[in-house]
């Protein structure tokens, strides 16, 4: 086995005198101090902007996912993996989270804050495997993208797991090109153990683990035929490696294939090459200018003698790895739909990582980059979530007028622990399936079955019956009048429930059996996907 050197220079191959001349004029005073303290105050600064730009909105509202996730995380360690089994997710963050709400509580600024850390994590983690990887002048680059991006500034302030899969996903591609490309054996093992944690953080690790497979299996075919051997055995070592320490989760992960599919998805189409671009470089023109820039930086390698060099093959890998992620999770979305761009996160981390070290040898080009990416990102309003959803409003408006044993019913079952975070406590909660026995969580197996065959009639008729006179119900009901999004199975269906159960409801207050006495909110701020409507009743 061989070991191939990282490169000592981050000049291309072969480029204009424009673009290969071109550095940043640093004064003599900064061109004195030792290189740590210079990378060091660059990487301070870089963090020190990413914290401001993230913080801004480090407290705003949940939404149904994190409810649903800091619900989870607040029941025991031991009774979470059961939970999971009715969630479809693997329990690695939520067992974090639960720890982390023990020290610093479940409120919304205080639970954002760990995916802010696993989101800062990135700087550091990315200057360093860009350094392993293609040098110092790469690596800070790659530190900046990492900083200043629309995809991992928007889940930085999110209570789920996509910050820390975007932190696997980095770890994981540097463990690969160090140990599959450089032939570094020493980073075998962050390969594999950063693989093992991805699948027991999100689903879309299957589809990583074999996009970068099928990666490995071009790098053998590349190779040199007194290398593929080795390279073959430290591969299959690797993998099945990954695979053993995942063996303890695979049948809860087989029972949730098969039971908590995405029945609120639809099928990806054509259209996902722009939907890469925006979702994961926050927006068309500043993924066109990355992409350009990034393109200069790489043209060297396009000669004859720059496609045989290490770094068209580092520039490969960090390619085939999330274009064969998404064709993979694309053809299986197919058959069962799982396609939303916050599944990209294992992704994203490579695909800056290949922009980021082009455009660092891309010149004057590649500086105009930076600073075109630098002064659009940070501006958080194009980009962050400013409002998530309106329930906290409705809890708001609410929670002075509900008591103990009042009842609410919300039609869109997986708001449940969204309306329960924010409702006072002693409530029973119903949803257009029927009675919630936990409202901390979603119970997923086989629900869109469940709520096809759920009677409107039957189950509201029991549910006010239940009601003594005097006691109080609470419809919540998502606003879906006009939203394109509601085409999926699940949502389809969502939307004729809630329909037939506001015509029960009204048809109850035209015969006396209801009262109407509230309604929220009574300041509609907008959604980015949907909203709730909110109406309280009193039992006649």
């Amino acid at each position: 086995m061989t070991t191939t050197t990282a490169p000592t220079t981050d000049a291309p191959l072969s480029q204009s005198s424009l673009i290969r001349e071109f550095t940043v004029p640093l004064p003599d005073f900064v061109k004195r101090r030792p290189e740590w303290l210079r990378v060091g105050g660059v990487l301070l600064f870089i963090l020190l902007v990413t914290l401001w730009v993230r913080t801004r909105y480090v407290g705003q509202q949940f939404w149904m996912d994190e409810a649903i996730t800091v619900g989870i995380s607040s029941h025991s360690l031991s009774s979470i993996p059961g939970i999971l089994r009715m969630d479809g997710s693997p329990p690695l963050f939520y067992m974090l989270l639960h720890f982390w709400m023990q020290l610093v509580g479940n409120g919304q600024a205080a639970t954002h804050w760990l995916s802010e850390i696993f989101g800062l994590l990135l700087i550091p983690v990315g200057y360093w495997g860009g350094r392993t990887i293609a040098g110092r002048k790469a690596a800070l680059v790659c530190a900046f993208l990492l900083g200043f991006n629309g995809f991992l500034d928007y889940y930085s302030v999110e209570t789920r797991m996509y910050e820390l899969m975007a932190l696997l996903g980095l770890l994981a591609t540097i463990g690969f090109i160090n140990a599959f490309v450089y032939r570094r054996r020493a980073y075998l093992p962050l390969f594999t153990i950063a693989q093992a944690l991805m699948f027991y953080t999100h689903a879309w690790a299957i589809y990583f683990g074999a996009g970068s497979f099928l990666t490995l299996v071009a790098l053998v075919y590349l190779s040199e035929p007194a290398a593929r051997k080795s390279l073959a055995r430290d591969a299959l070592m690797a993998y099945i490696a990954a695979v053993v320490l995942f063996l303890p989760w695979i049948p809860n992960f087989i029972f949730q294939a098969i039971h908590t599919a995405a029945p609120w998805d639809n099928p990806p189409r054509f259209g996902v090459v722009i939907q890469v671009i925006e979702g994961v470089l926050g927006g068309a023109s500043i993924g066109v200018v990355m992409i350009v820039s990034a393109g200069i930086g790489y043209s060297g390698l396009v000669t004859k003698r720059g496609r045989m060099t290490i770094e068209a093959r580092v520039a490969l890998v960090l390619l085939m790895i999330p274009v064969l992620t998404l064709i993979l999770a694309w053809c299986g979305s197919q058959i069962t739909p799982n396609w939303v761009v916050r599944y990209f996160a294992p992704i994203v981390p490579a695909l800056l990582m290949l922009l980021g070290i082009g455009i660092s040898r891309a010149g004057l080009i590649g500086t105009l980059a930076i600073l075109f990416v630098f002064f659009f990102m940070i501006r958080p309003s194009a980009f962050m979530p400013q409002y998530k959803s309106d329930m906290q409003d409705i809890g708001g408006e609410m929670k002075p007028l509900m008591h103990q044993g009042d009842l609410v019913i919300v039609a869109q079952p997986e708001q449940v622990p969204l309306a329960y975070y924010y409702l006072p406590a002693g409530l029973r909660f119903s949803s257009t399936i029927g009675p919630v026995s936990s409202p901390t969580y979603m119970d997923w197996v086989n629900a869109l079955p469940r709520l096809k065959a759920s009677n409107p009639q039957t189950v509201l008729t029991k549910e006010i019956n239940s009601l003594k006179p005097g006691q109080q119900l609470l419809y919540i009901r998502p606003m879906t009048e006009g939203v394109a999004n509601w085409s999926a199975p699940w949502t389809k269906e969502i939307r004729r429930k809630a329909a037939q159960w506001g015509a029960i409801i009204a048809a109850d207050v035209q015969a006396g059996k209801l009262v109407q006495e509230a309604w929220a909110p009574h300041n509609y701020r907008g959604a980015p996907d949907i909203a709730d409507s909110a109406v309280l009743y009193k039992k006649v």
